[in-house]
């Protein structure tokens, strides 16, 4: 009797791995996907899907259709995609160029790229102390991810998908279904993780009140967002209009609503920078919290011995925070260790690189300040007897807030002292005598390479670090001084109380730096991104998610520290779902970092590769 024929073997689908997200982050994950495959995936197969409505590399916030008047506010050899030696990761280390070296290689022809005629004329000028463009730095993000696609093993296969993902589903223990918009079907992924970037948030009820004024009023009121994504159409020629922020977004702002709209700046013989309007700018009264810009980019490069850090808070003290039970409190738990560590990164270096500015020895000082506890009358008199001036001492409250206690009798005697403020900031931060202040800055990316772990501090934490350490290139600080002696920007000052006016229909301005000054418009505009949060995002993959995941107080995705599974209700990691980025409690500075920092974002981007790998290798 013959033998029925076997029915043929469909053989098993390979592993899916499903990230949503594929700017900056996305690209990163990418990278180390590639580097760490050869030894986890050990030849398997895998299908790689890469789900953003926006281009990868650059995705949303860096894609190329932005205004040339958008920079980078990091000098390009201090922006690199690339691990190196510093970073402590279990994967392996591959070096990649920085983007003032890409640049160079894309110039001597190295690289073969296209690129439209201004940034390709961006790259033949850049310098690696040079601030690139935003459209420069999303060709650099692209070809990072060209180069990380073509560098995966032949077994991976990588699908992009141009559209967004708009819910998540599936059971712990089984595949998860990714639902995509305008698509039928969803994709089946072993593991899901996101890497949003920077989300769109509805408001909240303060800016809620605002526009609902601004609605009744016929009134002018943009809400916190992505600045190049602003309507700034709405702002009118000549007329005021209160913007609330002075940060980077404040700066951007300002770049597209001045030379944005035909105003040109010339400099003469002396170097001086004066701004021609073109008549079509708003004037723009600014105000903030600390009621100045944010400090100066530092224009010098490190000499000489750095500062051994971490020494006061590293991992030891991360531990002993993380073992503490309940809510650590900022205030009480970790600014004092903040405090001591940039305090030793500080002294450490004014006394190794200008021993002359100081009255005793290092190492006698170094070790009484190891047994002071900060802000201590100890401390004090310690810093006062060895170090004779008080402007070589490090004063972090007086650094936060610089107007703190100051009085100014009239509007133009605050404009005067805005500039006056802004001119000194900008000549410390490009004269190496005060290189202090260069250790300050390692001391801030240490700490933050360190508080990564911790999770949610809240937001104060992040606002100092933003302030002190990714501020504005200098030459936009200068650009605000031209703006202010022409009149097109006007400042109001600390502690900026926005209002309205229900019986002149319009907003008002006040602050304390000018107790008599009080500025109204038909216009505000919220100079900031939205705050991250789980709760007000408009992200609907994100939104639907709420009801099974952990949201900290602050409104962030709870996720693991080291690899970003996503942490449910009960506080238990997702086994087949992850996140990274400015949404998680885990969130880092940056997608990319300055070369040789042990970036945390590497170290993530690292952990979750090589958790993904190993679970997509264990389905096979």
């Amino acid at each position: 009797m013959p033998a029925h024929p076997r029915p043929p073997s469909h053989p098993r689908p390979a592993p899916s791995l499903v990230v949503v997200g594929a700017g900056p982050r996305g690209t990163g994950l990418v990278e180390r996907i590639a580097a760490n495959a050869p030894e986890l995936l050990a030849g398997a197969r895998l299908d790689l899907h890469l789900v953003d409505p926006h281009p990868p590399g650059g995705g949303r916030v860096w894609r190329h259709d932005q205004s040339p008047l958008l920079w980078m506010n990091s000098m390009a050899e201090d922006v690199t995609m690339y691990t190196d030696d510093s970073v402590e990761c279990a994967g392996p280390v591959r070096h990649g160029p920085s983007l003032a070296e890409w640049a160079a290689r894309v110039r001597d022809g190295a690289e073969t790229i296209h690129l439209d005629p201004g940034t390709a004329a961006e790259a033949r000028e850049l310098t690696p102390r040079s601030f690139a463009g935003r459209r420069l730095q999303s060709a650099y993000l692209s070809w990072v991810y060209d180069r990380a696609v073509a560098t995966l093993p032949a077994g991976i296969t990588v699908h992009e998908h141009r559209r967004r993902a708009v819910r998540l589903s599936g059971p712990r223990d089984g595949r998860q279904r990714v639902w995509l918009e305008g698509r039928g079907q969803p994709l089946l992924a072993d593991a899901v993780v996101l890497a949003l970037g920077h989300l769109d948030a509805d408001p909240g009820p303060g800016e809620r009140a605002l526009a609902s004024f601004a609605t009744d009023h016929g009134l002018t009121y943009l809400p916190p967002e992505f600045t190049a994504d602003s309507d700034l159409d709405a702002l009118r020629p000549g007329e005021p209009v209160l913007v609330r922020g002075f940060g980077l977004a404040f700066v951007d702002l300002m770049a597209l609503l001045t030379e944005g709209r035909g105003g040109r700046f010339t400099t003469d013989a002396k170097g001086a920078l004066t701004y021609h309007p073109s008549g079509r700018e708003p004037v723009l009264h600014v105000g903030s919290r600390r009621g100045v810009p944010y400090r100066a980019k530092l224009s010098y490069g490190w000499h000489g011995e750095p500062p051994p850090l971490p020494r006061f808070l590293g991992p030891a003290e991360i531990q002993e925070l993380r073992a503490r039970p309940g809510r650590l409190d900022y205030h009480r738990d970790i600014r004092p260790l903040v405090e001591k560590e940039l305090g030793f990164a500080h002294y450490h270096r004014l006394f190794t690189a200008h021993p002359a500015r100081t009255a005793v020895d290092w190492q006698v000082f170094e070790e009484k300040y190891a047994v002071c506890a900060p802000g201590s009358a100890e401390l004090d008199a310690l810093v006062s007897a060895s170090v004779p001036d008080p402007a070589d001492r490090l004063d972090l409250e007086a650094l936060d807030r610089p107007l703190a206690g100051l009085r100014f009798p009239d509007g133009e005697a605050l404009q005067e002292g805005l500039r006056a403020h802004i001119e000194a900031d900008l000549a410390r931060r490009h004269n190496p005598c005060h290189s202090p202040d260069l250790a300050v800055f390692l001391g801030l990316l240490s700490v933050y390479g360190q508080l990564a772990a911790l999770g949610d501090i809240g937001t104060e934490w992040h606002g100092f670090f933003s302030y002190l350490a990714s501020g504005p290139p200098g030459p936009r600080l200068r650009q605000l001084l031209a703006l202010s002696r022409a009149g097109v920007v006007r400042f109001l000052g600390a502690d900026t109380a926005y209002e309205t006016d229900a019986e002149r229909g319009v907003f008002r301005a006040r602050s304390v730096s000018a107790p008599g000054l009080g500025v109204e418009a038909r216009a505000l505009v919220e100079a900031r991104l939205p705050e991250p949060s789980v709760d007000r995002s408009r992200d609907p993959l994100l939104r639907e998610l709420r009801r099974e995941v952990r949201v900290t107080p602050a409104g962030l995705l709870a996720v693991h520290p080291e690899d970003g599974r996503v942490l449910g209700t009960d506080g238990v990691p997702h086994p087949r779902r992850f996140a990274l980025g400015p949404h998680t409690d885990a969130r880092s500075s940056g997608a990319f970092a300055r070369p040789g920092t042990n970036a945390p974002a590497f170290r993530q981007n690292d952990a979750a590769a090589r958790a993904l790998l190993a679970l997509c290798a264990g389905v096979r």
